[in-house]
């Protein structure tokens, strides 16, 4: 097949929320696909679409996501647009992505992962073991709060929705003592300073694909899909598909404090992975290894044997 490359006359669409963070990651994504293919940028138009999940009435309520609408909120609207030919690719951020994408869309190209720690932020108070009895977090993500829960119980924890500014400037108004954000969100916007410290795997595990940008596609457009292939990063691939299997098989979503982490080294993939009530009383955590290709499978496996751990009533709580 002939490679058909954007042009000035007929730009490739790239479709993005409007925060800064999802800009730099569209931006990137043009970047890499303009170095690829020694292309302009105006050969590349960005999208900006408004998701429900940017809507400011709905932060302010800052309530759980799950009463809010779910991870769906942040894509709807995106790949609505992609699926009737308003933009050609969508970039987002894997650690918000659904495990299934619609139909006619496909999520398989993969930019190098960033670094995949939280991020402690705080005014005043360097490390979390740092905090005072009875400080307030702010956090917005369920699995957050459970590990923060089971680790120091005495905390109260508070909803705390909203993009990196936006949480920053709450932080900074006392709504909270500290907050959490992505490492790899930071680095991205040239914010890595606003940590005070990055919290290692082996005291938080980080989210399924956190520091992870997916680009999805029209399953059905050939000529976009020999475009990515440029940009696909192999090894996050292989890392990806053994979170996502995990997280599939507990039929992750939004009201499931889950944790995964995939790591290579060499021809073996180590993963590991956590399931939390989200009142952190309870913790299942599970480690190993496989061969790379198997990947998949070791996630879909480690999933049912952390459930069959669970036992019945561990996930009662949920609806």
């Amino acid at each position: 097949m002939t490679l058909t490359k954007p042009s000035p006359a007929s730009p490739l669409k790239i479709g993005t929320r409007g925060s800064p963070l999802a800009l730099a990651q569209a931006y990137e994504t043009r970047r890499r696909l303009m170095g690829a293919f020694d292309l302009p940028e105006d050969a590349f138009d960005i999208v900006v679409i408004t998701t429900s999940g940017d809507n400011a009435q709905l932060i302010a309520k800052d309530k759980p996501l799950k009463e809010l609408g779910g991870k769906g909120l942040f894509t709807k609207e995106i790949e609505e647009a992609l699926l009737v030919g308003g933009i050609d690719i969508a970039v987002h951020s894997m650690k918000d992505m659904p495990v299934a994408q619609p139909a006619g869309l496909l999520l398989d190209t993969y930019l190098p992962r960033e670094d995949t720690r939280d991020a402690f932020v705080s005014p005043d108070v360097t490390t979390l073991a740092g905090l005072p009895q009875g400080a307030t977090v702010g956090t917005s993500s369920l699995r957050r709060r459970a590990q923060l829960l089971h680790f120091r119980p005495d905390l109260n924890a508070v909803e705390f929705r909203g993009n990196v500014q936006t949480r920053l400037k709450k932080l900074s108004a006392g709504v909270a003592d500290c907050t959490f954000l992505a490492m790899a969100g930071l680095n991205r916007l040239d914010m890595s300073h606003v940590a005070a410290s990055a919290i290692e795997p082996e005291d938080m595990l980080p989210a399924v694909a956190q520091g992870a940008i997916g680009i999805e596609r029209r399953a059905d457009d050939s000529a976009t899909a020999a475009l990515l292939e440029a940009l696909h990063d192999t090894p996050t691939g292989q890392r990806l598909a053994a979170e996502r299997a995990f997280l599939a098989a507990l039929d992750g979503s939004c009201e499931t404090p889950i944790a995964g982490l995939a790591e290579l080294d060499g021809s073996t993939l180590r993963l590991r992975g956590e399931v939390l009530r989200p009142d952190g009383s309870e913790s299942i955590t599970d480690d190993r290894t496989a061969p790379i290709e198997d990947g998949a499978e070791l996630g879909e496996a480690m999933a049912r044997d952390v459930l069959a751990q669970a036992g019945d009533g561990f996930f009662a709580w949920r609806s």
